[in-house]
């Protein structure tokens, strides 16, 4: 058994492309993963789509394989030619999937490194999987010990102290532009987290917020929550040219602002497309207005990254040791009750010869704890130093393949799930 991650992010690929390769829905998400899982090679499939993301992460039992199916899936529903997407794509396996899993649960792979809004987004990719049958043990393990991962790292540093999003990047340039947002107007469309956090950061500088949404009562209940306006969407055409901020982060798959309905204002405009796809079809400059979509924040990100560089470094130590520990931990998990059926064989074949020998007349009756107990130690001893040898395989690679072979001659299912993880997929 492998971990496989393939990635597209906003390390390797920009936004356009992201758009082409998003997942717009669960729906999508769900009809792609029971293709993963069709192939007989992969056994488990989650699929993480954001703004910033595209990434599959899977168990398989052949990683070349498995590769080069879901990159076929990809370039049918992206339309991405299948030697660019290989070229393009970030492939890892075993320790380098884990690695990178554990990495952007912990937001350290963020395009803003240390923000929080990660940690829901890959839980709910993790949950829409495992409700769907589409994951269960290997990938369920993985996730526990991603969780574990992150916590550790937000209660050793403080990269995480003042939690910065895309959203919150948005509202800090849209202050870098205007000077003050104090008493300002701002018209946010959308109803996801994206919008929520950006009406808290607009609100907290003392801009007027107003909320729009297809769902007028969802717009209204974010307004409640953030103090805010709430406006139809069907007067959008208006609301576009009367507010110098719009943010957008919807979940629609075509643009919901485009030139036709922009008008030329008397004022200066900033806007803010946050959505993969886009929102906004609109050139930056065209009627006086400042376009900024998410690959236009990278200067503030850059910052960002600078401010939190030690905390980075610490957290990367982090996830080296909870990486390390994961797989120590599935080698244990497989190998003690495969070494622990190898003793109990041992002795029940040491007792059966002692009671062979005694009930032969071979040895006394009354010697017989003692034949029992030299039998054990005997079988004991020459058992140890192959126990030990199995303990002290570091190489998840070789691991696999003897407990494997072990699994085989034992005649043992080493796929049980342990305690821990019985607890962890029920909670």
């Amino acid at each position: 058994m492998h971990y496989l991650v393939i990635s597209f992010s906003h390390k390797n690929s920009t936004l356009a492309q992201r758009e082409k390769l998003a997942f717009v829905n669960d729906a999508a998400k769900i009809a792609m993963m029971e293709k993963i899982n069709n192939h007989p090679h992969i056994s488990e499939s989650m699929i993480l789509s954001t703004c910033n993301r595209i990434e599959f992460f899977c168990s398989c039992s052949h990683v070349e394989d498995a590769t080069e199916y879901l990159l076929t899936l990809l370039a049918a529903h992206s339309h991405f030619p299948l030697d660019e997407l290989k070229i393009r794509g970030d492939i890892l396996d075993d320790y380098g999937a884990i690695h990178h899993l554990f990495s952007v649960a912990s937001s350290l792979d963020s395009m803003v490194v240390g923000e929080t809004q990660i940690a829901g987004q890959i839980k709910d990719a993790f949950k829409l999987s495992l409700e769907h049958e589409f994951c269960g043990l290997k990938i369920s393990r993985a996730m526990q010990f991603a969780q574990k991962c992150a916590a550790e790292i937000r209660n050793a540093t403080e990269i995480s102290s003042k939690p910065v999003s895309v959203a919150s990047v948005a509202v800090s340039k849209a202050r870098e532009c205007c000077g003050s947002l104090n008493g300002m107007k701002a018209l946010v469309i959308g109803s996801g987290e994206m919008s929520v956090i950006t009406c808290k950061h607009l609100s907290a500088q003392g801009v007027e917020v107003t909320m729009m949404n297809r769902t007028y009562s969802k717009a209204e209940e974010i307004a409640r929550e953030c103090n805010a306006k709430v406006r139809s969407y069907d007067e959008l055409d208006d609301a576009v040219n009367e507010y110098p901020l719009l943010f957008t982060s919807t979940g629609s798959i075509v643009p919901i602002i485009d030139e036709s309905m922009i008008k030329t204002c008397s004022f200066n405009r900033y806007w803010f497309d946050m959505a993969v796809p886009r929102d906004i079809e609109c050139e930056s400059g065209s009627f006086g207005i400042d376009v900024y979509r998410i690959d236009d924040l990278k200067e503030i990100v850059s910052t960002n990254i600078a401010l939190r560089e030690d905390e980075a470094r610490t957290s990367f130590v982090v996830i080296g040791r909870q990486s390390a520990a994961f797989f120590e931990w599935l080698k244990a998990l497989s190998i003690e009750p495969l070494i622990k059926t190898m003793y109990e064989s041992a002795y029940a074949c040491a007792l059966a010869e002692t009671k062979r020998v005694i009930g032969k007349g071979f040895i006394p009756k009354e010697h017989e704890a003692a034949v029992q107990k030299a039998a054990e130690q005997a079988l004991k001893r020459f058992l140890h130093p192959f126990a030990q040898q199995m303990r002290d395989v570091s190489d998840p690679l070789r691991a696999d393949a003897l407990i494997g072979a072990m699994s085989f001659l034992t005649n043992q299912n080493d796929d049980q799930t342990p305690p821990t993880q019985k607890s962890y997929k029920g909670s």
